[in-house]
């Protein structure tokens, strides 16, 4: 018999008795839909976290302050009495939290310390309100982009770091408060953003409207307006008015570069030279690994649950196999009686085991890609609304196409005991058998 043959007699064979392997392919579809519908939940997450650690900055990169001698960055200490108050304290433009300021002689310390290869200063600036036109007047922060980092737009494009223009991206929740009828409506108009100096003098400088960002997790930039950098100087100018430079020159902190290839152990190096000068640096990894961490950890629970589930499935198949290898004794005989070898025997319940785990876990995979992407799609629009760009269960084709491997492997692996059993039947006894 070739090899097509053994197929199609495969096949044929598998739904000789049509219950019995639709109640078996049926606790396979329960295992493979489970672990489909998981693995699309880990895809799903881990792409979204994905796009907020590109929205948080560069790998290479960490963010560094400076070390509080006490509790900075919150306005109790750590007994819970009042912080005594600190005049080189500068606000984060988160509310509530302050910082050491860095100054000047601290950002050349940062340069001079070894496995530092450049440091970007970012300022603090505290604008009064944005307005459109004659519109309401509302309270902003602003927020930038540094190398490397990038933000999630709803519409139009990043603010160009290299023009002399002055370019804002605004965050999508001011679209309509601002008087605009939709995203793409904002895209071109000019604001107004009021910032007053130190003289108590506002001024108000106008910038184009180039994109529209989604706020994102862990993203410093998705509720804060977005500007290029020639928009910055220009704000940072007008709020210094009559300060001192030295005390212009404060910084809440700054953003550091190390070598793209750096190990683990070199980063760590870098943290602890940094904070023995007084410093506290943090990466990427360091904000969000701990959140990457339990979704994995709920992820391999969950596919924990459906490969139990498979292995219940197999022994369905063992026992949907063995009976029908009690069933086609007799036929088991005749087909070595007419010289057909153990081999091709053992191949073609091997087939059948297989082709009952192909038709589970295909429908499974199938029905789980259906009911995930509308799940999926009504939650964004529901529960999950608050998190734009969110996919909660998104599905990779290769990720179902292993599964789909996965689970033929185990029905394959459950059929070769029923597939043996046939394999080494007599043929003489098997020809007798009543």
């Amino acid at each position: 018999m070739k090899t097509l043959d053994l197929l199609g007699s495969a096949v044929s064979n598998t739904f000789r008795s049509k219950t019995r392997t639709i109640l078996t392919i049926l606790s396979i579809f329960i295992g493979a839909f489970t672990l489909t519908i998981t693995s699309g939940l880990g895809t799903g997450i881990n792409a979204y976290i994905d796009d907020t650690v590109s929205g948080v900055g560069a790998s290479d990169a960490m963010t560094v302050t400076k070390t509080p001698e006490d509790t900075a960055g919150n306005p109790l200490g750590g007994n819970g009495e009042p912080q005594e108050y600190d005049p080189d304290a500068v606000s984060t433009q988160i509310p509530g939290m302050t910082v050491t300021a860095l100054t000047p002689e601290d950002i050349d310390t940062i340069e001079g310390t070894d496995g530092v290869v450049s440091v970007d200063a970012q300022r603090t600036i505290t604008p009064d309100f944005i307005q459109f036109g004659d519109g309401t007047q509302l309270v902003a922060s602003v927020g930038s982009l540094v190398a490397g980092q990038t933000t999630v737009l709803a519409d139009g494009r990043e603010p160009d770091a290299d023009t002399d223009q002055y370019q804002v991206a605004l965050p999508q929740s001011y679209v309509e408060p601002l008087g605009f009828g939709s995203d793409e409506e904002a895209i071109g108009e000019t604001i107004t953003i009021g910032i007053t100096d130190a003289l108590r003098t506002q001024h108000t400088i106008d910038a184009t409207v180039v994109g529209v960002t989604e706020e994102a997790l862990a993203s410093p930039t998705g509720s804060s307006i977005l500007t290029n950098s020639a928009l910055s100087d220009a704000l940072f100018g007008a709020q210094s008015t009559g300060i001192p430079a030295s005390d212009a020159d404060r910084y809440s902190q700054v953003s550091v570069w190390f070598a793209p290839d750096a190990t683990d152990e070199e980063i760590d190096a870098l943290k602890d030279r940094l904070a023995d000068a007084g410093f506290t640096g943090t990466t990427i990894a360091d904000q969000l690994g701990m959140i990457t961490t339990v979704i994995d950890g709920i992820v391999l629970v969950l596919n924990a649950f459906a490969i139990i589930a498979l292995l219940a499935a197999a022994f369905g198949i063992v026992n949907t196999l063995y009976m029908s290898v009690q069933e086609r004794t007799r036929e088991i005989g005749l087909m070595k009686a007419m010289g057909m070898g153990s081999g091709k025997i053992f191949g073609l319940f091997s087939l059948e085991a297989t082709f009952i785990g192909f038709l589970g876990s295909a429908i499974g995979a199938l029905i789980a890609i259906l009911a995930g992407t509308g799940l999926s799609s009504i939650l964004s629009g529901t529960l999950l609304a608050d998190l734009p760009g969110l996919t909660l269960i998104a599905f990779d084709p290769a990720s179902i196409a292993t599964i789909i491997l996965l689970v033929m492997a185990i029905a394959f692996l459950a059929g070769t005991l029923p597939a043996a059993r046939a394999a080494r039947a007599d043929p003489v006894d098997s020809l007798r058998y009543e």
